[in-house]
């Protein structure tokens, strides 16, 4: 039997990998990958709402892949660490190289 502590981690592993199977995740992810930058700049970039990006950022932080910075009024966003950046290349390069 599994102990409770791997099952926790494994379930924890089912979320974060839900997280890469939505596009306009993978697209904010992809704008994160080369830098920070606040709702607005992701909003526009990506030609969706503010609220729309607001409410994915939420669930990128719920699951630690992004993190937060305060600058004056604006929040600031970037991934949270290399290991996000890792899983986002290796999916990448996994489908492009499949074709």
């Amino acid at each position: 039997m599994i102990e409770r502590e791997k099952l926790k981690n494994l379930a924890e592993t089912v979320q974060l990998f839900k997280i890469f199977s939505d596009l306009t995740r993978l697209k904010i992810i992809d704008l994160l990958y080369t830098g920070e930058h606040a709702v607005q700049e992701i909003a526009d970039k990506l030609n969706t709402s503010q609220s729309a990006i607001s409410h994915q950022l939420k669930l990128l932080r719920d699951l630690n892949v992004v993190r937060t910075r305060k600058n004056g009024k604006q929040v600031i966003y970037c991934l949270r660490d290399s290991h996000i950046k890792e899983i986002f290349l290796i999916g990448y390069s996994h489908a492009t190289e499949c074709d």
